[in-house]
């Protein structure tokens, strides 16, 4: 393959055995680790080739033991395509593509 696979990855991290039940400072420090990435998305959902994104998904993971959380649980879901070129804001283009539908049928 000559150009990378680009992927979009919503993930759900998932902080266990912490002596709390709150997890806002481990997910406030996974929002550091995705601004950091240079990779495109919201919250948990992070868009970019493919190994950027199992990288940035893996830094998470470092970043929130580091804190001491011993047990981490994650769901992903990653979804790719090879019929168009995206290399970044693919998931702005979705939405404005359903907000798009949407105004065409209040017509």
């Amino acid at each position: 393959m000559t150009n990378p696979l680009y992927a979009v990855a919503d993930f759900c991290l998932i902080p266990m055995g912490l002596p709390q039940p709150s997890v806002g400072p481990e997910i406030a420090e996974v929002q550091r680790v995705l601004e950091k990435s240079g990779l495109d998305g919201y919250g948990t959902n992070v868009e970019g080739p493919w190994d950027d994104v199992c990288r940035v998904i893996g830094e998470c993971h470092q970043a929130v033991h580091a804190l001491g959380c011993q047990r981490i649980a994650t769901d992903v879901r990653i979804g790719t395509r090879t019929d168009k070129s995206i290399t970044s804001g693919g998931n702005d283009g979705k939405v404005q593509r359903v907000v798009d539908i949407l105004a065409k049928e209040k017509q």
